[in-house]
């Protein structure tokens, strides 16, 4: 009987069935405005970090809403999180720290030796994309980084939890972060998932008025390049581009070093190849993020000095794979530091002609030597990933140096 007045109560007269009152329908996600506005509740108005895919949507509203100075994209982790440090000291407020779990790494010594609660006691608010969540397809770097996270957060003694997708939850759980930072004196991390803010299109995108893209340079390199020559490339889409490039020339890319994490690093396992294999040219594939991340690189390869070391800069002025914000300093004469770190020369160049120059100039002459290319930002969006592993790509590029 009461089943079949339940029945009727579900039913119109034309018999069209009515929704039960569910009390969740769909999957929220959190606006970036509406999250930037419950840190400035919380006297929040300094931000600073190193752009990621995660937290695309809401660096770029903070890039294009935040006021003049109170917005600094850093050249590494470990830098933002002393700005923030500097900032506080200096102000008695709470900055926000934001970066990828894989910049992890690089905030640890600040961490531990300056705003961790036993030394200055320094609170901020970190934001941390989660790449490699566990039970979310990612590539090898991210799903070990990812794995151990909350591991490592907890070894170094800081507190954390999961940023909510809906900003009832989201301000909930400031309410938690703040109040410890204040009790603790200490930072907070809150750690954002995969698709956790709406979509937020960035107003002041990085551009310029260079002719090439990233992949068009590329290929007028490789096609310019010796057989035996040796490549690393840097992380990003540029070695997903070389990888496929390679595959257009039917070509095995054996030469090819593919540094899909560590950005920053390409420059010196370069540099460790070339002071071990004299009698091979070895091509470092450079960008410009990533040699601002770790510039003391530079200084090094410069002092060591070794003549099969060429160094080749793609520049387009953007963190092109995270969202396409501006680099710590899109001025900056990467030219001019080589030749002050010790660089044999360096030199830029702009179009087709100008790279199959270059790369006469790099083949003749004694390294280390740095060419920049001047590009533009932007990809092609069917670019893929790399169908090999981690392991067979070294496996093949060891074998390669042996010849």
């Amino acid at each position: 009987m009461f089943c079949r007045q339940l029945t009727r109560r579900l039913f119109t007269k034309s018999r069209e069935p009515i929704e039960p009152p569910y009390l969740e329908l769909q999957r929220d996600f959190l606006e970036p405005a509406e999250f930037y506005q419950e840190l400035s509740k919380h006297g929040v108005s300094f931000y600073a970090g190193v752009p990621d895919s995660l937290l695309k949507d809401f660096c770029a509203y903070v890039q294009d809403n935040a006021p003049p100075g109170q917005h600094v994209i850093t050249a590494n982790e470990g830098t933002a999180v002393s700005m923030a440090a500097g900032y506080y000291l200096a102000t008695k407020k709470i900055p926000c720290v934001y970066l990828q779990n894989s910049g992890l790494g690089n905030i640890v010594n600040p961490y531990m030796s300056l705003a961790h609660p036993k030394v200055y006691g320094i609170p901020m608010l970190y934001l941390i994309g989660w790449r490699g969540e566990p039970g979310k397809k990612d590539e090898p770097q991210h799903l070990v980084q990812g794995k151990r996270m909350n591991g490592i957060l907890t070894e170094m003694g800081m507190q954390y939890d999961v940023l909510p997708d809906y900003i009832e939850g989201a301000a909930e759980v400031l309410d938690t972060a703040f109040y410890s930072m204040k009790t603790r004196n200490g930072p907070y991390a809150l750690l954002v998932k995969r698709q956790c803010f709406t979509n937020y299109k960035l107003k002041n995108v990085a551009k310029n008025n260079y002719q090439l893209t990233r992949e068009e340079a590329l290929t007028e390199v490789i096609q310019n390049s010796r057989p035996l020559d040796v490549c690393v490339s840097t992380t990003g889409f540029l070695s997903r581009e070389l990888f496929e490039l390679r595959q257009r020339l039917n070509q095995t890319g054996e030469q090819d070093f593919l540094t899909v994490g560590s950005m920053g690093h390409a420059s010196s396992i370069a540099l460790g190849i070339a002071q071990v294999k004299k009698s091979r040219q070895v091509f470092c594939l450079d960008g410009d993020g990533a040699m601002l991340m770790h510039l003391g690189a530079m200084a090094q390869i410069g002092n060591i000095g070794p003549k099969n070391y060429k160094h080749i800069l793609f520049n387009n002025q953007a963190h092109d794979s995270v969202g396409a914000q501006p680099t710590s300093n899109p001025q900056v004469n990467f030219t001019q530091i080589a030749l002050g770190c010790g660089y044999k020369d360096a030199f830029q160049v702009e179009t087709k002609e100008e790279i199959t120059k270059g790369m006469e100039r790099l083949n003749r002459n004694d390294g280390p030597i740095l060419m920049e290319i001047l590009i533009k930002p932007g990809v092609r969006k069917d670019l893929g990933r790399p169908t090999t592993t981690t392991f067979e790509n070294k496996e093949k590029f060891m074998h390669f140096l042996t010849y």
